[in-house]
């Protein structure tokens, strides 16, 4: 019987399969792909995390800058990659988290085409005043807020920002009326705070406390459910306002329907890299929380955290085009 070309392809294809399906994870070098440009935190904390990775497991991981598209166009890279663990994520609340709700529509399917992998930190941010604020803690905050509805004022990196709806949790939870003043980036946003334009700000307590602790600022509280080794004379703004959880994470993941055999190597490839004393170290002096987790419970994370998240950006009607 004559074999058409087709068909040949096909045997072949099915003789070699159980061959490639025995070699070795990783078999070449694995992107990481960073939905930001460079220079950032992201690309800062993925570029200290590409090298120890790569010494684990035994090839290079190279970083790729992907920015663009609120990180849309990174995470569909990745969702569009080979389901065989070589691309990897790194993932900011933007892309499976907040962008579905901020955004008319993704590129990709937030859940199915992610595997979770591991979670890598979580960056408290600072609730700050400006010192001619009369306020000495959240609580005064508050009631500032509500006897003068509309007339205080909160910047942000930018709408959509995880400062901008870390001041749009406060607004929701506390049931004030503050008003959003974005900028382009935190550095413009820190100079008005400082020079009073602004009212407040929820932003990265590696930037905002060092003009706190020179008198520059007045901080109220961290952004973590509880008090932060960076900063425990403060306190977690949960204390006044229960529930308050608005310290962005991230974490790791890779193309959906990888094998769980290669997303469990990947994860305890990473977790080993956050349990040692050095690493944990170098991120606690930038201010940062290592948070490992297994693909499970970094799954949950994102569950929760996008059900929680989509609460505040509903009510507060956030869009980004």
């Amino acid at each position: 019987m004559t074999l058409t070309r087709r068909t040949t392809l096909g045997l072949a294809g099915l003789l070699a399969s159980p061959a490639m399906a025995q070699q070795p994870f990783p078999n070449r070098p694995l992107r990481l792909i960073v939905p930001f440009a460079a220079g950032g935190s992201a690309d800062a904390s993925a570029r200290m995390l590409a090298e120890p990775l790569g010494a684990v497991l035994g090839q290079p991981v190279v970083v790729e800058n992907r920015p663009g598209g609120g990180a849309t166009i990174g995470a569909q890279a990745v969702a569009r990659a080979a389901p065989d663990g070589h691309t990897l994520l790194y993932g900011t609340p933007g892309p499976q988290i907040v962008n579905p709700y901020l955004m008319r529509s993704v590129p990709y399917d937030p859940v199915r085409d992610f595997a979770p992998v591991s979670g890598i930190k979580r960056a408290p941010n600072l609730l700050a005043v400006h010192p001619g604020v009369p306020a000495r803690n959240l609580a005064e905050l508050i009631a500032l807020a509500k006897a003068r509805p509309g007339v205080l004022t909160f910047a942000s990196s930018g709408v959509g920002s995880s400062s901008h709806l870390a001041g749009e949790m406060l607004k929701f939870l506390a049931q004030i009326d503050i008003t959003h003043v974005p900028y382009r980036g935190t550095s413009a946003a820190l100079t008005d705070l400082m020079g009073g334009t602004v009212t407040m700000a929820l932003d990265t307590l590696s930037i905002l406390l060092p003009q706190a602790r020179d008198g520059k600022l007045r901080a109220l509280g961290v952004t973590t459910p509880q008090r932060s080794a960076q900063a425990p004379d403060l306190p977690a703004l949960a204390e006044t306002l229960p529930g308050f959880d608005a310290a962005p994470f991230n974490y790791i993941a890779t193309t959906g329907g990888t094998p769980a055999a290669v997303v469990a190597k990947l994860s305890e490839a990473v977790q080993t890299i956050l349990a040692r004393p050095e690493y944990r170290a170098r991120m606690e002096a930038l201010g940062e929380e290592p948070t490992p987790s297994t693909p499970e419970q970094l799954a949950a994370t994102i569950r929760a955290e996008s059900a929680r998240w989509r609460q505040v950006i509903e009510a507060a009607g956030i869009r980004v085009e």
